[in-house]
């Protein structure tokens, strides 16, 4: 509020006012300067309101969907921001345009829930990996699959599989990215088998190199695809197999070495993470790979911050979507990293320990482990709030729901890619997997946020 003028005792003697000439002078020369120079000033105004406040990672899930600009935003910035961004009505959504979005979804709390969840069952979903099927493989417990995530203003619209399939009757939905892209794409085909439950009504298919995956329900025409490209650029982990790479590098300029299989997808949901991690600095290759994938000898490489190496790559991606895609029919999805549990110290554990016999979920709402990196969840946000405002991604941020959730990665229940070692049985945490997820589990509520997201953005 602002403070009253000051009140004046009126002077026991009136003055007559003095009317200087250089007031009107100074008038004159104002109206001649804004009539001459006018446009320039405005345009030295509008180059002066690009120059952004830095975005700041909100790390509880609050307003923002876990990415919040400064409170404190200069008048002339938020107006920038708001002509650059997209402002056509999404696709698909079911809501009207005189809805108010005042629900947060990815910010809440898990509740337990015996009577819904979990929302198939793993013997009746013949899709999903061995490598994610944790009854299969002897866990003993499935007090994991019992969870709902509940937010705090609202409550998730039930998952229709119907419904979700006649809206995408005719049209394909791709995830792109790396094993975790590939595990929310067999989460969503579980959940939609509900509407397809006769096997001569659906059809799974592999390409032979398994890079490319595609779900299809015959009566609706429609496809849930899977591609792998845990870089999104072209890299030398590209093989879907054998991709177990130390020393990996990713192709500048390559989005469309990947790209030109995406091409003509209804929905694309990306992922990219896990793979960048390999330390401080990762290379980034100028010039191409040679045919058995690796560094030909004319490429050279320069080694640059794990973060910008990412904006990199997350520039090329919506850049590959401005060319590609028609926002007035088609919608891009981009799901945050997957948090790792691989150090029970974070959580108060002992140290050594991982997710291996792990059966309650952390309840810290504050809590962030060490390695899940901050600094990235900030690149998405320049990024997205920066050069990327024109494009309508719809941002799934499932890192923090998912923090919570030492319970549920795959641990030791699953296929084992070599055999356990003696010394590695006698100590299981030695091989436990604390980066995949058991199916059913804490997918099928990163794909209830997709549900929710597609048709309430």
């Amino acid at each position: 509020m602002k403070a009253p003028p000051p009140l004046h005792s009126p002077s026991p003697v009136a003055k007559r006012p003095r009317f200087s000439p250089f007031v009107l002078l100074l008038v004159l020369f104002l109206l001649l300067f804004s009539f001459l120079y006018g446009e320039d000033l405005k345009e030295l105004l509008g180059s002066q309101a690009q120059a952004r406040p830095p975005l700041h990672f909100n790390a509880d899930g609050g307003a923002g969907n876990g990415i919040e600009l400064p409170a404190a935003a200069e008048p002339e910035v938020e107006e920038e921001r708001k002509t650059k961004r997209w402002k056509g009505r999404l696709p698909l959504a079911a809501n009207g345009d005189d809805e108010d979005e005042e629900c947060n979804v990815f910010s809440g709390i898990w509740v337990r829930d015996e009577a819904a969840r979990p929302l198939y069952r793993e013997a009746d979903c013949p899709y999903i990996p061995p490598q994610l099927t944790c009854e299969a493989h002897g866990r003993p417990e499935t007090a994991y699959q019992r969870w709902r995530w509940q937010p705090h203003d609202c409550t998730l619209p039930a998952f229709n599989a119907a419904k979700m399939l006649e809206a995408l009757r005719g049209k394909r939905v791709m995830f792109v990215g790396d094993s975790l892209g590939r595990g929310q794409f067999t989460s969503l085909v579980c959940l939609l088998l509900a509407a397809v439950p006769d096997p001569a009504a659906r059809s799974f298919d592999m390409s032979p190199d398994q890079q490319h995956s595609v779900f299809t329900a015959v009566e609706y025409n429609a496809t849930v695809e899977f591609y792998w490209a845990p870089f999104l650029l072209q890299s030398n982990a590209d093989n879907a197999v054998v991709h177990r790479i130390s020393d990996r590098m990713v192709r500048r300029g390559s989005i469309g070495h990947h790209g030109r299989h995406w091409e003509g997808v209804d929905v694309i949901v990306f992922n990219t993470y896990l793979w960048w991690c390999t330390g401080l600095e990762f290379r980034i290759l100028d010039g191409p790979f040679d045919d058995s994938g690796n560094r030909s000898e004319t490429a050279t490489s320069t080694w640059v911050s794990t973060e910008e190496a990412y904006a990199m790559a997350f520039r090329e991606m919506l850049q590959w979507t401005r060319e590609h895609m028609d926002f007035n029919t088609t919608r891009v999805f981009f799901t945050s990293m997957s948090p790792t549990h691989g150090k029970s110290q974070d959580w108060g554990g002992e140290a050594g320990g991982n997710c291996y016999g792990e059966t309650e979920m952390i309840d810290d709402p504050a809590y962030w482990g060490s390695d899940s990196r901050r600094s990235v969840m900030r690149v998405i946000g320049d990024v997205l709030h920066g050069d990327g405002a024109d494009v309508p991604v719809t941002f799934l941020n499932v890192t923090q729901l998912s923090l919570y959730r030492k319970d549920a990665h795959t641990s030791v229940y699953k296929k084992q890619w070599t055999p356990p070692t003696a010394e590695q049985l006698a100590d299981p945490k030695s091989y436990a997997d604390c980066v995949h997820w058991c199916l059913p589990g804490l997918q099928d509520t990163w794909n209830e946020l997709l549900y929710t997201k597609l048709f309430y953005p």
